[in-house]
């Protein structure tokens, strides 16, 4: 593999509102660069996904973390749980607590860890996939050829209806499969805010992938059409509103129902 350049720094971090920060992998390709969420709240804090495991999350949080802390996946794929290990208190839906419990993550080459013909199908669907390597930088002491993800010790298994709560506020978990079969939001109605994961996001939405339902996702279209919303924070690209998660929604279901 090719030398690559060290970062000073690996995660960029901004805060959202009073309670919310967002934290992204800069020098992760843009197919792999996940929203990671931290929430705080009155009596726990919530961390939604933790990016690719690059280098420590708990580390970067330090400053934030003041009580006991919620680290929920949205989904199992590799861009939003290398950093659960981490963490005590791991949630994710039942249909991908097995990912978390053993990541199969064991290449930095897209070409190696997944094969040639979901690289070329990720091209197609819009992302530049010329990148050799899924980064375009190292943490200072991570070895290219050697990464491994880790495996979480303990993974709790949450469903539709089940609640995440922090004390000031409460999250229900929403089953929105189609990317993948254990997709979720965290959706907080008080506040019409939802994390919404991959289930929807403003860039190329991936429902190809080995895993993926098209027939469930159009399902989980309708749904998150219908939500009252006031804030979409996902699982890639910028936060939006109401107004964009119809605009989305509704041309996802022109096109694969046309």
């Amino acid at each position: 593999m090719a030398r690559l350049p060290v970062a000073r720094r690996w995660f960029e971090r901004a805060r959202v509102d009073d309670i919310t920060a967002q934290l992204v992998e800069p020098y992760v390709i843009a197919l792999m660069r996940c929203n990671i969420w931290f929430v705080k709240g009155r009596d726990r804090d919530l961390i939604v996904d933790t990016g690719m495991g690059l280098s420590s999350l708990a580390g970067e949080l330090v400053d934030l973390i003041d009580k006991p802390v919620v680290t929920v996946a949205t989904h199992g794929h590799d861009d939003h749980i290398g950093g659960h290990h981490e963490f005590g208190d791991v949630r994710a839906h039942r249909l991908e607590a097995g990912l978390l419990r053993c990541p199969p993550l064991r290449s930095l080459s897209p070409r190696q860890a997944w094969g040639e013909q979901e690289v070329a199908m990720l091209q197609r669907a819009g992302y530049d996939m010329r990148e050799p390597l899924f980064v375009t930088a190292l943490p200072t002491g991570v070895a290219a050829e050697s990464f491994r993800q880790q495996p979480c010790a303990q993974v709790s298994e949450i469903d539709e209806g089940d609640v995440i709560d922090l004390g000031d506020r409460a999250l229900e978990v929403l089953h929105l499969p189609g990317h993948s079969p254990g997709s979720i939001g965290l959706w907080d109605h008080l506040s019409g805010t939802l994390f919404s994961g991959d289930a929807i996001y403003d860039g190329p939405l991936l429902d190809e992938l080995a895993d993926s339902d098209i027939d469930q996702y159009c399902v989980t279209m309708e749904r998150l059409r219908a939500l009252p919303v006031t804030v979409v924070h996902a699982g890639h690209d910028p936060s939006f509103g109401r107004d964009r998660l119809r605009e989305l929604t509704t041309t996802y279901l022109q096109r694969r129902r046309s």
